[in-house]
């Protein structure tokens, strides 16, 4: 279990940012990402009748929908305790299987830290 004051500020701030998706549109997820500039990417769980995402799968399709070429890290802010493997495999197809990936409480606590 990683403690989210142990991260790097940059890592800190996407979960911040996740935590924020998920409270502000009241859904189960929130996610954030980091494009190799730099630039985040916030989303919540996409749950309509015909299109199904989760906040994550939902954060990498609009960085990739923005440009961006890789990924630095992502955050995940649900009640889940474990990583889901579609999550981490849509990480994994655009930042590599190096990149690191936070799942983080509600409340912002870090609970692990995985690699893509």
């Amino acid at each position: 279990m990683t403690e989210s004051t142990a991260l790097d500020p940059e890592d800190r701030k996407i979960v911040t940012l996740a935590r924020s998706a998920r409270a502000r549109n009241g859904v189960p997820e929130g996610a954030a990402v980091r494009d190799e500039t730099g630039r985040t990417y916030v989303a919540g769980t996409v749950a309509l009748e015909s299109l199904r995402l989760s906040a994550l799968q939902t954060a990498v399709a609009m960085a990739v929908a923005s440009g961006a070429k890789s990924l630095e890290a992502a955050a995940v802010v649900a009640d889940a305790t474990e990583f889901r493997d579609a999550d981490l495999a849509a990480v994994r197809d655009l930042g590599g299987p190096g990149t690191p990936v936070h799942l983080a409480a509600p409340d912002g606590e870090v609970r692990a830290t995985r690699l893509a």
